[in-house]
């Protein structure tokens, strides 16, 4: 059963950071390329960062320089560490699969930036 568990989601400032993780479980985890997405209300879901299993990472302009996705084979975990947020960046943060996730997904993390 494929399952992921988001956390570290926060209140910040803008121009703060924040590290979220995501752990998943019931998924063979070194083999799959892995992303973090996004869905901010009324939005529909995108992906804002994505890493290969060769540790090759991407992301979208609107968070280039700012995000980075990093994971752990050996804990089964995904992190990304966000920096100089904006207010725009405000959404609950999911990892998955990438580009297309599982169709499971799992409770997200609440990111809110805000002064």
């Amino acid at each position: 059963q494929v399952q992921f568990v988001e956390s570290g989601g926060n209140l910040v400032q803008p121009g703060g950071s924040l590290r979220l993780s995501c752990a998943a479980s019931g998924i063979p985890f070194r083999i799959y390329a892995m992303g973090w997405y996004r869905q901010a209300p009324g939005k529909q879901r995108e992906l804002v960062a994505i890493i290969t299993t060769r540790d090759i990472t991407n992301y979208p302009d609107f968070v280039k320089g700012r995000f980075t996705i990093s994971r752990d084979n050996a804990k089964n975990t995904v992190y990304l560490e966000m920096e100089s947020l904006e207010p725009e960046d405000t959404a609950v943060y999911y990892c998955n699969k990438a580009p297309i996730g599982f169709g499971a997904w799992g409770q997200g993390t609440q990111v809110t930036v805000s002064s």
